[in-house]
């Protein structure tokens, strides 16, 4: 669903709506999960620096505000899960990079880590689809991501292991 300007104007307007759009890649005319994944990318470049404590803690809070932020969108559009909406895109594709915390493996990781989260959020396995189906506002926006990322996650962990 593509928003008419009055649309765009209300969510920027708010703080919630600058983070809920990462910073604006949300509103990429064609798919904004794939961009909104992408630019996550530049401040994981920052986050994958951190202690593996000091990551999860950062997570879970960009979890916490992500499902403020969402429900303050949603609620201003009237829409569940609008495309705009792509900061569980950020938190899913952080969670997916986990392993890269541990294990620094170069930019090809780092690719992989992009398509192995991509799939996941496109196929939604059991119970991200459960999820993406029946929890609604800002944590349903949230959640199948989350799920998405915890299997890209093992995933790439599992992929790591059996590379090294």
């Amino acid at each position: 669903m593509r928003l008419d300007a009055a649309q765009r104007r209300a969510i920027l307007a708010h703080p919630a709506g600058w983070i809920a759009s990462g910073f604006g890649s949300g509103f990429s005319p064609f798919a904004s999960g794939t961009v909104g994944s992408a630019v996550a990318l530049l401040p994981w470049l920052a986050l994958c620096e951190l202690s593996l404590p000091l990551y999860a803690l950062v997570i879970v809070a960009a979890f916490a505000i992500g499902v403020w932020a969402s429900q303050v969108v949603i609620g201003k559009l009237g829409i569940e899960d609008p495309g705009v909406v792509v900061w569980d895109e950020f938190v899913g594709q952080w969670i997916t990079l986990t392993p890269l915390v541990i294990w620094p493996r170069g930019w090809i990781w780092v690719a992989v880590g992009f398509v192995v989260f991509r799939v996941f959020d496109v196929w939604k396995p059991w119970p991200a689809s459960w999820a993406d189906r029946n929890v609604k506002g800002g944590l349903g926006a949230m959640l199948d991501d989350v799920l998405a990322g915890v299997y890209g996650a093992i995933a790439l962990g599992i992929a790591g292991a059996i590379a090294r």
